[in-house]
């Protein structure tokens, strides 16, 4: 482990392959990460006689789910980000505070939300998208998976300063301990003991308890310099508030996706019914398993790009976003290729009933048209994130999928005579638009506020 700090040097080595040590495993992980639910939604659209039905009723728990895993961005990127610029500059002390404050209160936070989550479960889970025919789906699986909360709180939260110190491999295995878990249980739960959605998420919330108790061994030994202490372990809001502001921008991202799939399943549940609801939840799958990848590499990126801004690197931020820039569109052009000439194998990983599997098909190509543009997306939003710009970066997280994209759900319906294919349209026309506003002000930007960090620097050395 000793070998691997000496390996990743964030200001020294050469950028090009500290962003390959760093994204490779961060991206790795974060694949591994969406494997929890999304091995669960593979299995369970294959349960004979009721997989259809079972898939789309875990589908309408997604919201929740998200919503539980923004959560841990919230505190946790926010956090680490913060961490690592005040490591870059020389301030471990700092760094460790931010570290104990924040595993307070994802502590706190966890035990808030599984306790209102669970009091409002059906009544929830009707509005987002839940028939008469899927709701026992749901409340199964979402009633199990709540009691895990705090276990996804402090695997996915803490493992955000496990990866800002560059300790890459260490953050891969985190997420990969955990889904191996889930992938044997999954099967064994489901199946075996004939436990059907509620084995699913006992496979789960398992799987993330395991993590948890990794990532708070490593944090608690020497060999990582930001270090679980109990003299830290308050609620400072000196230190939180900073953090918060950060990481809103991050939480806000993941958590709108949790109003998009609401926005979603309610349209087609009115327009499709639970044939449609079904092939949005095959869509969403796929595309997070893309989008975690994407995420996966600027989130490798971000301790190159937040420790050398802190230390005064400004030439080695511009190259590693550089790299970041061209590695990001053309892996999110390649994906999208791959998901337009491809659809139907990637929709019978989830499903073989043959109205599923047709409506899925077209839709998924309506869906991810315009994914090719979630690289200049993602790699702009995220230098803002590690950069320190939380009001702009919460500005961007606010355009795609609450000014944008859930409007246009409901209204390009009105303008065509396929309901359905217009709701799917707004995917494509939101991701779009965005990237292109993303893109735009990223470039104003930036060199303004490397020039600022320059002017900061000259007048801290005269």
């Amino acid at each position: 482990m000793r070998k691997e700090k000496r390996e990743n040097d964030l200001g020294r080595d050469p950028v090009g392959k500290l962003l390959l040590r760093l994204a490779v495993p961060t991206a790795t992980a974060q694949l591994v990460n969406a494997l929890y639910n999304i091995v669960d939604r593979m299995y369970i659209g294959h349960i004979e006689g009721v997989g259809d039905l079972a898939l789309t009723g875990l589908g309408v728990c997604f919201p929740v789910i998200m919503f539980v895993s923004a959560l841990s961005g919230l505190v946790g990127m926010g956090g680490g980000s913060r961490a690592v610029v005040r490591m870059g500059a020389g301030q471990d002390e700092e760094a460790n505070a931010i570290l104990g404050g924040c595993a307070t209160l994802l502590v706190i936070l966890s035990v808030l939300f599984t306790v209102v989550l669970q009091v409002v479960k059906e009544p929830m889970l009707y509005l987002f998208g839940a028939t008469d025919n899927t709701i026992g789906y749901a409340m199964d699986y979402l009633g199990i998976y709540l009691s895990g909360t705090i276990f996804v709180e402090l695997s996915l939260g803490l493992n955000f300063f496990i990866t800002a110190q560059g300790f890459s491999t260490v953050g891969m295995a985190t997420v990969l301990i955990g889904a191996v878990v889930n992938i044997v249980l999954d099967p064994v739960f489901i199946f075996g003991l004939n436990m059907g959605v509620s084995g699913a998420a006992l496979a789960t919330i398992t799987a993330q308890a395991v993590s948890a108790v990794w990532v708070v061994c490593f944090l608690k030994g020497r060999r990582t310099k930001l270090r679980l202490q109990r003299r830290f372990a308050r609620l400072d809001w000196k230190v939180l508030s900073p953090v918060l502001a950060l990481g809103v921008a991050p939480f806000i991202m993941q958590s709108t996706e949790s109003l998009v799939n609401i926005a979603f399943n309610s349209s087609l549940k009115a327009y499709g019914g639970d044939p449609a609801v079904g092939a949005m939840t095959i869509c969403s799958s796929i595309m997070q398993v893309f989008y975690l990848l994407f995420q996966g590499l600027s989130q490798g990126a971000q301790p190159i790009v937040g420790y050398n801004y802190g230390a005064g690197n400004l030439d080695r931020v511009k190259k590693t976003f550089r790299l970041l820039f061209v590695c990001a569109l053309t892996f999110s052009t390649l994906s999208c290729l791959a998901i337009e000439l491809f659809p139907g194998v990637f929709v019978a990983m989830f499903n073989d009933k043959p109205e599923l599997v047709e409506i899925a098909v077209w839709t998924l190509r309506v869906y991810a048209a315009g994914m090719f543009m979630l690289g200049v997306q993602n790699a702009c939003q995220q230098t803002f994130v590690a950069l320190g710009q939380a009001k702009i970066s919460l500005f961007l997280a606010l355009l795609r999928k609450i000014i944008l994209l859930i409007p246009l759900v409901y209204i390009l319906p009105h303008f065509l005579e396929n309901k359905v294919l217009a709701v799917f349209l707004a995917e494509p026309a939101a991701d779009i638009l965005a990237a292109v506003t993303t893109g735009s002000l990223f470039f104003w930007r930036f060199p303004r506020l490397l020039s600022a960090r320059a002017a900061e620097l000259r007048q801290q050395s005269a």
